[in-house]
């Protein structure tokens, strides 16, 4: 069976967690790098058996070295799914599952500003003004339909909500998923169904789906011509999966009655898109409230994996082909700037604290 020997990371934990992290590999030589110094990272990972990572794959993970397992340590895969990562062969994992019940709370928090008009309320509410015209006609979640599309972590997390909050549902997934028989209709890929009935039945349309070459773009205007008339999106998955020049005009159009939005094709979105000023949509940056300690979460999926593969069995959120997408559908932003070669002075610049949290060390002596 393989052993772990040396492990190199560039995560950026507090010192609580870094050491529980260390703790993980207790016989093994532990390593910190900095996730921007590419040539020392290149250089700890020559004789390294795995590579705990805070962004993607990089080039310099490729070159020659003993890697037999990388980890990335947050959900999505697209960035390091390339083919010369495949060609590599070395196994690549995730933390998908981390922030899960979080993530299926953030959806609902979507669906909920679609019922109560946040947006009209909050105008009211500055005017004084008691009520607004037409809020007779509002109706809330309990006994409206939700479509999931895709049941992994966080669309198995909602439908559970969900289910609690009295409302019926509908899934769309490769295959069927055991366990969730207070679903109504299990659309499943594997036995031929398509999205459509969900369209045309659902209240809400929620969006947990990877993105793939197959989901890219799966919500177009031909889609979004199935859709019950004044449906509500919800886009919890990636940007990519919506084509955002179809979706804008079903938003102009009425055929949705809204959205809510917290991933988009290209990130950050531009000020001069017309999603923003749109009375009709609600926004987040790509931003969830945290779990508890979502790092430890983490951890336990990590600790579960090197179990996993010291025992030689198959691994959790293991990268697979079907992660891969062609150039340019993968939404840009911070992670991408993660596996980007900056130079001192741009390292000076920025404030690290501010898109990664605080840190509560500077050396890791103080943890190690």
């Amino acid at each position: 069976m393989p052993k772990i020997k040396k492990v190199v990371t560039t995560v950026w934990y507090n010192k609580k967690n870094m050491r529980a992290l260390r703790n993980v590999f207790p016989d093994a030589k532990f390593v910190y790098v900095p996730f921007y110094d590419k040539e020392l990272l290149e250089k700890e990972v020559r004789d390294a058996d795995a590579a705990i990572l805070l962004g993607d794959v990089d080039p310099c993970l490729l070159g020659e070295n003993t890697l037999k397992w990388i980890h990335c340590d947050h959900a999505g895969l697209n960035g390091s799914a390339r083919p010369e990562v495949f060609a590599r062969g070395i196994p690549v994992t995730g933390s998908a599952g981390r922030s899960a019940p979080v993530l299926a709370e953030h959806c609902i928090y979507f669906m909920l500003q679609g019922c109560y008009h946040t947006k009209e309320l909050l105008e009211a509410q500055e005017k004084g003004q008691w009520g607004v015209e037409g809020m007779n006609t509002w109706r809330g979640l309990y006994g409206r339909t939700a479509g999931i599309v895709g049941l992994g972590n966080n669309g198995k997390q909602l439908a559970s909500r969900l289910h609690a909050l009295g409302m019926n549902i509908i899934s769309y997934n490769l295959n069927e998923v055991p366990g969730f028989d207070y679903i109504e209709q299990q659309l499943a890929i594997e036995k031929g169904d398509t999205i459509e009935p969900l369209l045309r039945e659902s209240d809400f349309i929620i969006l947990t789906i990877a993105l793939t070459d197959q989901t890219y773009h799966m919500i177009n205007k031909e889609t979004l011509g199935m859709v019950k008339k004044g449906a509500f999106l919800v886009n919890m998955a990636r940007g990519g999966v919506v084509c955002t020049e179809d979706l804008i005009e079903a938003l102009n159009d009425g055929t949705l009655s809204g959205a809510g939005l917290d991933v988009f094709e290209e990130q950050p979105l531009s000020p001069e898109s017309p999603l923003w000023r749109m009375k009709n949509v609600y926004i987040t940056p790509h931003s969830t409230p945290q779990v508890p300690d979502r790092a430890a979460a983490s951890i336990e999926i990590i600790r579960e994996n090197a179990h996993k593969f010291e025992a030689g069995e198959p691994m959790r959120n293991l990268l697979r082909p079907s992660d891969a997408v062609d150039n340019g559908k993968a939404e840009g932003g911070w992670s991408k700037m993660l596996n980007t070669k900056l130079t001192k002075e741009q390292i000076a610049q920025i404030d690290f604290d501010k898109f990664l949290g605080k840190r509560d060390w500077t050396d890791p002596s103080e943890w190690m």
